[in-house]
């Protein structure tokens, strides 16, 4: 995987599905790939514990995005603290990544456009216009759209815009 000019990489913790995880979502995502593993030695075994020879990390590129996922065991979880967006144009496109990612995921942890995988990762997957929507000069149509977007789990994207111009 050639190097890329990015100077800010997320790296995902997780206890023993790295892997796994960096395969399911390049699956879902376009312009994306796995890159290179590392594997735990036996060097700083007694802090880190893992068995030598075991995937430490997986490189992987999701939207080309770079993405590090750490098998660093089980003393870190996700929580909604940190989420991924996924900016959508289409209705087409919000309904893909919701399907994916929810798929085995938390049913209960569904709102407002955000979910929580089967990793127990946090997504929101949101209209790209979402950014020019919430910071509109305009306030009835930020409050008409956040009222929409408040009543939904998937967004519904020709919903919120009619909400937004006041066509709903």
């Amino acid at each position: 995987m050639p190097q890329l000019q990015h100077r800010l990489q997320p790296c995902l913790w997780f206890d023993g599905q790295a892997e796994p995880a960096a395969r399911f979502y390049t699956s879902v995502f376009p312009q994306s790939r796995l890159g290179p593993l590392s594997y735990y030695t036996e060097a700083g075994q007694d802090q880190h514990g893992q068995t030598p020879g075991s995937v430490m990390s997986v490189s992987f590129e999701l939207l080309g995005q770079p993405m590090l996922a750490l098998n660093g065991g089980p003393i870190f979880r996700f929580t909604e603290a940190l989420s991924l967006m996924v900016l959508c144009d289409t209705q087409d496109e919000i309904d893909h990544y919701w399907n994916a990612l929810s798929q085995g995921g938390d049913p209960a942890a569904q709102q407002c456009g955000w979910l929580k995988d089967r990793y127990g990762l946090s997504w929101q997957i949101t209209p790209a216009a979402f950014a020019e929507w919430i910071t509109s000069p305009d306030r009835a149509a930020v409050e008409r759209y956040m009222s929409a977007m408040m009543t939904m789990k998937k967004l519904d994207l020709a919903r919120l815009r009619r909400a937004f111009e006041g066509s709903a």
